[in-house]
């Protein structure tokens, strides 16, 4: 279980209540990284804020300036489309270009899981509300699998022991609910992951859908061989988490394959019809368009 970070009295708070937002909030009070007291959720939807509240006993408001007033890290959790309003919404009363935080700031931490949204762009919407760091997650953060990978910003103000334990407190955030790497680059590291984790489950679940469909094919229920297909990939995944670096997943697979044998007859169609270019090409496609996006 993971331990709380020497922050124990920082409030968390969440910039919208939906999905990912949940499966954070589930993975902190599992964890016990903070208490559900310290946590702090606003939304537009009253009935979401009721569930959460209702669900995990955390606070709950409907103003988003509130809630940054009355928290240590925000988690900005909506549709990147809104951030924009979002970040006027949270500016208002101050003087236009301004850099007077009126004492809101201190060490505030925003840790964004907008897709697309870069640090350039969070920093200047935020314009001096607190440091900011970029975070790509993914969907199995849903059943608590989720692969993560993180940027800090350039520092607004001067770093000392009170930002780094809150920006380690984000990175607990996040391995509460799966793995989760600190990086150097934005671009292009983040962009990869994005490729990779980011887009990821779905060239998977791609995978378990062919591998069921050739079962079926062959003359097995389907039911049974989408269970075996999906139970095949994470056991497969769990043996390369437990054994690389020592066991390559290529050493992996001649184990499996024996002279002759059903195994290299498979394999070697998959190399026939260039199996691994095709995915290694759609994680650099969707790598691509990550910085695509970045730019606009």
């Amino acid at each position: 279980m993971l331990k709380s970070v020497t922050t124990c009295g920082a409030r968390v708070g969440f910039l919208g209540g939906g999905m990912m937002a949940e499966a954070l909030i589930s993975g902190i009070t599992s964890t016990s990284i903070v208490n559900a007291s310290q946590i702090l959720v606003s939304d537009i939807s009253t009935d979401r804020l009721a569930y959460l509240n209702h669900k995990y006993d955390v606070d709950t408001c409907l103003c988003n300036k509130e809630l940054v007033e009355k928290s240590d890290v925000i988690l900005i959790a909506v549709k990147p489309q809104q951030f924009d309003d979002l970040g006027k919404s949270l500016l208002e009363g101050r003087g236009l270009g301004s850099n007077d935080n009126n004492g809101d700031s201190g060490n505030k931490i925003f840790a964004s899981i907008m897709a697309g949204v870069t640090i350039e762009h969070l920093t200047k919407t935020l314009d001096g509300l607190g440091d900011v760091i970029r975070v790509m997650p993914n969907t199995p953060a849903m059943v608590q699998a989720a692969a993560s990978a993180y940027v800090v910003g350039l520092p607004l103000i001067n770093p000392g022991i009170i930002t780094e334990e809150r920006i380690k407190l984000v990175e607990q955030i996040f391995q509460s609910i799966g793995v989760c790497y600190r990086l150097d680059k934005e671009s292009p590291h983040l962009d990869a992951v994005t490729g990779l984790s980011g887009s990821g489950p779905a060239y998977v679940y791609m995978m378990i859908e062919s591998m069921a469909d050739g079962a079926v094919q062959s003359g097995l229920p389907r039911q049974i061989a989408m269970r075996l297909a999906a139970q095949t990939v994470m056991g497969s995944a769990k043996m390369v988490l437990e054994q690389y670096p020592q066991a390559h997943p290529g050493q992996l697979k001649n184990n499996v394959e024996s002279p002759g044998g059903t195994t290299i007859a498979g394999t070697t169609h998959l190399e026939e019809n260039n199996f691994r270019g095709t995915v290694s090409g759609a994680v650099r496609a969707a790598a691509a368009r990550s910085q695509e996006l970045g730019r606009k």
